[in-house]
């Protein structure tokens, strides 16, 4: 799925979700799937934790929050509700606990240090970047990547 400069945070989602194994393997070892947009009811309400993880290593859950802007304080208040309500309503008594991860489309560090100063739960802030692809009716017609380099290499033997 290829992701539009003015892609919503849905869109984000689908893309990653869609390319999960891909995901995982970027986000490392240990990590398993539980969902995308999962249901926790607090109180009366229902919340929707954008992505969750569960971490088998260090027997935690993950809590993956996706902004398609720039960083904001308030997303870090957002993020360490959805940790403390994982912590109080899905964690059992073995599980570590909760770690957070807020993805944005960007972020100015000092912003950021200033919003998780005080925060006592375990949370970071990442960025994501955009990857070009071409579309598939173009991959077939441009060399691939060992034709290139076939080509490149025969001019040094000449």
């Amino acid at each position: 799925m290829i992701l539009s400069e003015k892609h919503n945070e849905k869109e984000l989602e689908d893309a990653l979700t869609e390319n999960i194994s891909q995901f995982l393997l970027e986000l490392g070892a240990g990590f398993a799937f539980v969902g995308k947009q999962y249901k926790l009811p607090v109180s009366d309400k229902d919340f929707y934790i954008d992505l969750l993880f569960y971490h088998i290593s260090l027997r935690c859950y993950v809590v993956i929050e996706l902004k398609t802007t720039e960083f904001k304080p308030e997303y870090a208040g957002k993020l360490n509700f959805y940790i403390s309500a994982v912590d109080n309503i899905l964690a059992s008594e073995q599980d570590n606990a909760t770690i957070g991860l807020l993805i944005c489309k960007s972020k100015d560090k000092t912003i950021v240090e200033y919003a998780l100063k005080e925060m006592q739960q375990a949370m970071g802030i990442s960025e994501y970047q955009l990857t070009q692809q071409l579309p598939e009716s173009l991959q077939s017609s441009l060399p691939s990547i060992a034709e290139i380099e076939a080509e490149i290499g025969g001019f040094g033997n000449e």
